[in-house]
């Protein structure tokens, strides 16, 4: 249920803060707090065993971290080339691209009959790495014409997410059964944080949108579709079973794309936000249409295997 609303709550609240952007940007500075709440919410589902399970699964983690880091920003920097962006909608398409995958990702993994432990395996960790490789990769792909604060950017991602995931898993940790009392509550809250950024965003380029807000969705749906689909058929052609293909298809083509937003409000401006705005709405939608569509269909070695 959590996933079939957020688009429809992300379009409503968006609406609204298109039409009345007073009533949201004054929330400017609440952007980085509940990104926090986002990333202590994902620690929250996380334990130490999570992460060992990289030992038990480590070609497939390591495919799918090269693909998440390779493909996406790649992808993005070629999509905005192509729709001939500014500078700040191209930044805007990197930071989408050089961040890690959603945590949306894992739930879509579940209900696809992907490899659930593998997904939040791939996530926790293209999440630890996306602190050193998003500034890393958006400096390198555009450093040149634009002033990439990436130590600035460095030290902001250990403060929002690495210290948010670590004191999210050491809560697991210690408060276990806490934790497991409330962790039916742990996605809406995600859910709400998030669709309040996107909001919040659309405040502050509400005045931007009417001009530019049809081409970059374009753009964001291209972007989408080439990580769903490169993350499948690269895994495939790799030789991995089609629930590994499936799990790491959503990897890289889900993004933490409030994350981009963020960063891009921050260090940038609210115009460089907009990709990563309408990409929190898009790659929920195309998440749920597939997942939908592969639960229907067998994995690897169940008897309908055939129909896959």
């Amino acid at each position: 249920m959590v996933i079939q609303l957020f688009p429809l709550w992300a379009v409503l609240l968006s609406a609204l803060a298109y039409f009345q952007p007073a009533l949201f940007v004054d929330l400017k500075s609440q952007i980085i707090p509940l990104l926090i709440v986002i990333m202590v919410a994902m620690g929250l589902t996380l334990s130490p065993k999570d992460f060992k399970q990289v030992l038990a699964n480590r070609k497939a983690v390591v495919v799918g971290v090269l693909l998440q880091f390779l493909v996406m920003p790649i992808a993005a920097f070629a999509v905005a080339f192509s729709f001939g962006f500014s500078t700040e909608l191209t930044v805007g398409m990197l930071l989408v691209g050089s961040v890690a995958g959603g945590t949306s990702s894992n739930v879509m993994c579940y209900l696809a009959k992907g490899d659930t432990a593998l997904s939040i395996s791939m996530t926790a960790i293209s999440t630890l790495l996306g602190v050193l490789l998003t500034p890393f990769l958006v400096s390198l792909m555009i450093g040149q014409s634009v002033d990439v604060p990436a130590m600035s950017m460095l030290m902001s991602l250990v403060k929002i997410v690495l210290v948010p995931v670590a004191v999210g898993v050491l809560m697991n940790v210690l408060f276990s059964e806490l934790v497991r009392k409330v962790e039916v509550i742990l996605p809406y809250v995600s859910m709400f944080a998030i669709v309040l950024i996107i909001a919040i965003v659309v405040a502050l380029s509400s005045s931007r949108l009417a001009e530019v807000g049809l081409i970059v969705a374009a753009a964001v749906i291209v972007h989408n579709a080439i990580g769903l689909t490169l993350g499948y058929w690269v895994t495939s052609l790799l030789g991995f079973d089609k629930r590994v293909c499936r799990t790491i298809a959503f990897e890289v083509g889900l993004q933490n794309s409030g994350l981009a937003a963020a960063l891009a409000i921050k260090f940038f401006s609210p115009m460089a936000a907009l990709p990563g705005t309408l990409f929190s709405v898009w790659h929920n939608i195309s998440g749920s249409l597939l997942a939908s569509y592969w639960s229907r269909r067998a994995v690897e070695g169940t008897q309908s295997e055939k129909e896959d």
